[in-house]
């Protein structure tokens, strides 16, 4: 038995065998396996008779004709090895490639309810932050569009917890009435972190409330006692999905008084008839309240009665990969929206993590309660947390998370390339399975190769290391034919090559006083797709971007780049404003 969020190496090469020697996968999975590993025999859920009588018929078969089980399995892994392993072709992620991912979207893009697809709607978090980037780089109009009609449906439908904040899994219905209830990490941390760049880039306030209220969560919902933030809270409470998160209109007039309930009943859409199960309705925002402040207060009179319903169990396993997800959001969220405690529980998380998973050098997939477990790191562990690292270095100035990230991408680069410009998921002296798995698709959370992909511009970006920056532009040829075929599977791998075809912009802050700290927040304000910025006294240790880069007549300055090539510095916030196009205020 295998958790698959433990072990996604294991989950990965079984599922291609399953879908090779079955035509379909899903989970559960069932293999059956030679002692060395190889699958003979592999489908889906087997209810207990068939299980048993599946299971005394291999045993029958494994005592009276070995050998030929052994002969198959043998050729069905060699068969599957070439398959899993084999080099995929490649193609350049470049400006006319992310113009056709974005006309592509638009043909699958939700004209009434926003989204991608039909039901069940899951939340397209990178997809929506490539298609910010894109606007920024491009002006297309068209991909704002759908990147914002899609987030205020999100945050104003049964997808949104509007009591306590935070995003459920998915939507099972077209128009995000009724979410599967299940809060994954990562999920609200991708979702953070695009709620806070669509609020950079349009000004919307229920887009800051929105980013605010998702990280909130993530910190009080799923922060444990040792800094981390654990990986989900069930769908279900007692065995019935949402019944922590239902309300009857009766329930809202006991819980607020006739007057009160009545109003909250209209104004979130709960009804008589229900929108859910057993009359009950799901709670959804779709206009402003009328009074914010009443509104406020209502909202935490409810929260409060809720607390007193039976709650959803908590999966307390803390996955690196996830928790690098949330260390960038909760760094990102806290430097964009002033919110300084956020930035502090992204550092307790990311020392936590390299603390405790990093074991003689080497990361480890999970802990539990502060211990860690056997599971060796795959490579979006290396990817996401180094992530999180870079963003958290930017977000405080200190150069440890820049060097601590630096670590992490060695690794990545020394154990699991292939040798041939792609990347393998799992290290090369990692326990070997019959295959080494090669994934691209960007599903809930980035790929492992468009993970990595992602941290190392960034750091490219803040260092000037062309070996990086190479690294980074192969790592995205890898996923190429894939983001050409389908770019809602490839949301991360495409904003990361937006931020390639922008330069990025590199931004470095001269000085340590008051002005300093407002050119710092005009460079922070500014959406060019991948931007990076270091702050700090000249030449500072440990922060190239500095190195060489004088204070002008005493004062604090900003000096603005590409590729380490830098403009005239500019002393002021409106020249700073000027050359970054944002806007006062």
């Amino acid at each position: 038995k295998v958790d698959r969020e433990e072990r996604p190496d294991v989950d990965a090469v079984y599922m291609a065998a399953t879908q090779a020697l079955t035509g379909a996968g899903g989970w559960p999975m069932t293999c059956l396996l030679t002692p060395s590993g190889d699958p003979f025999f592999a489908g889906t859920y087997f209810p207990t008779p068939q299980l048993t009588a599946l299971l005394a018929n291999a045993a029958s078969v494994w005592r009276e004709d070995r050998a030929r089980v052994l002969s198959s399995a043998g050729h069905i892994a060699a068969r599957l090895r070439e398959v899993v392993e084999a080099a995929g072709s490649r193609s350049a992620v470049d400006e006319s490639a992310l113009e056709a991912a974005v006309a592509q979207l638009r043909r699958t893009f939700d004209p009434a309810y926003a989204g991608f697809g039909g039901a069940p709607k899951f939340p397209p978090s990178m997809v929506l932050e490539q298609l910010l980037r894109h606007h920024v780089r491009t002006g297309s109009a068209d991909a704002l569009a759908m990147a914002s009609e899609t987030c205020e449906a999100m945050a104003r439908s049964g997808m949104y917890d509007q009591l306590d904040g935070g995003f459920f899994r998915y939507a099972v219905d077209r128009a995000w009435i009724v979410p599967h209830f299940e809060k994954m990490l990562y999920d609200n941390a991708l979702l953070a972190r695009v709620y806070a760049h669509l609020h950079r880039l349009t000004g919307a306030d229920w887009a800051a409330r929105v980013a605010q209220e998702t990280a909130d969560f993530v910190v009080a919902g799923l922060g444990t006692p040792e800094g981390g933030f654990a990986s989900a809270l069930d769908a279900d409470t007692d065995g019935v999905e949402g019944l922590t998160y239902v309300w009857t209109p009766d329930e809202l007039v006991e819980a607020l008084g006739p007057e009160d309930g009545a109003a909250v009943a209209d104004l979130l859409s709960v009804t008589p008839e229900g929108t859910f199960e057993r009359g009950t309705s799901t709670l959804r925002l779709l206009i402003d309240p009328p009074d914010p402040l009443w509104w406020k207060q209502i909202r935490g009179r409810l929260a409060e009665v809720r607390t007193g319903r039976p709650q959803p169990a908590r999966d307390d396993k803390v996955v690196t990969s996830w928790n690098g997800l949330a260390v960038a959001a909760l760094a990102d969220v806290g430097a964009l929206q002033a919110r300084p405690d956020l930035v502090t529980a992204a550092e307790q998380a990311a020392d936590f993590l390299l603390e405790t998973h990093l074991v003689e050098g080497r990361l480890r997939r999970v802990s539990r309660a502060g211990a860690v477990g056997s599971a060796t790191a795959v490579l979006d562990d290396h990817g996401n947390l180094a992530e999180g690292l870079l963003a958290l270095h930017q977000a405080t100035g200190e150069p440890r998370w820049l060097e601590s990230a630096e670590r992490l991408l060695t690794v990545a680069l020394e154990h699991f390339r292939d040798g041939a410009g792609g990347w393998h998921d799992t290290a090369d002296d990692a326990e070997q399975l019959f295959a080494r798995p090669a994934g691209q698709t960007d599903n809930a959370e980035p790929s492992g190769v468009s993970s990595i992909a992602g941290a190392l511009l960034t750091y490219a970006a803040l260092t000037g290391s062309p070996t990086h920056r190479t690294a980074a532009e192969d790592a995205l040829a890898a996923v190429g034919p894939l983001a050409a075929a389908e770019p809602r599977f490839a949301g991360w791998a495409l904003a990361v090559a937006e931020a390639v075809a922008s330069g990025p912009l590199q931004v470095a802050v001269v000085g340590d006083d008051a002005l300093a700290d407002v050119l710092a927040a005009i460079a922070r304000a500014c959406p060019s797709p991948g931007l990076v910025l270091a702050h700090g006294l000249p030449d500072a240790p440990g922060r190239p971007l500095l190195a060489h880069r004088p204070l002008v007549d005493g004062s604090s300055a900003a000096y603005v780049c590409r590729g380490f090539v830098c403009d005239a510095p500019v002393t002021t916030p409106e020249a700073l404003r000027s050359l970054l196009g944002v806007s006062p205020g």
